[in-house]
This record gives structure tokens, C-alpha cells and sequence, in this order.
């Protein structure tokens, strides 16, 4: 008779400090991808009146349901 042997799965343990920094990261990160997606366009665009970035994401853009034009 043979048995399955239990899943053996063990927490993942960060620190407070590395977890908030985790955290900051990923928010951060977040937000500079909803804003490039979402906003980034005409006269709020970081880098002006230079459409590569509107254009790189302007299908993911519609995909998401962002208005545009």
C-alpha cells in the first residue's frame, strides 16, 4: 500500500521592513503601469508631445477600456 505523501508547504517569512519595501515596489510599479496604459496622453504625457509611448500601448489601452482620441 502506498501513500501520498502530505504537502509539506512552508510560509514564506519576510521581515516588516523588507515586506513594505516589497509592497512600495509593487504600488510603485503599479502605478507607473496604470499611468502609461491609462493617462499618458496629449498634454499630461511625461515625455510630451512624443507618441512612442502612447503608441506602444494603444491596443492594451483599448483592451482595458480606456478612452483615447
Amino acid at each position: 500500500m502506498t501513500s501520498i505523501p502530505a504537502d509539506r508547504s512552508t510560509p514564506v517569512v519576510l521581515p516588516v521592513s523588507k515586506a513594505a519595501l516589497w509592497l512600495g515596489l509593487t504600488v510603485f510599479g503599479a502605478l507607473l503601469l496604470y499611468y502609461f496604459i491609462g493617462i499618458d496622453q496629449g498634454a499630461v504625457s511625461v515625455f510630451g508631445s512624443d507618441t512612442h509611448v502612447h503608441e506602444f500601448v494603444h491596443d492594451a489601452r483599448h483592451f482595458l477600456g480606456f478612452p483615447c482620441h
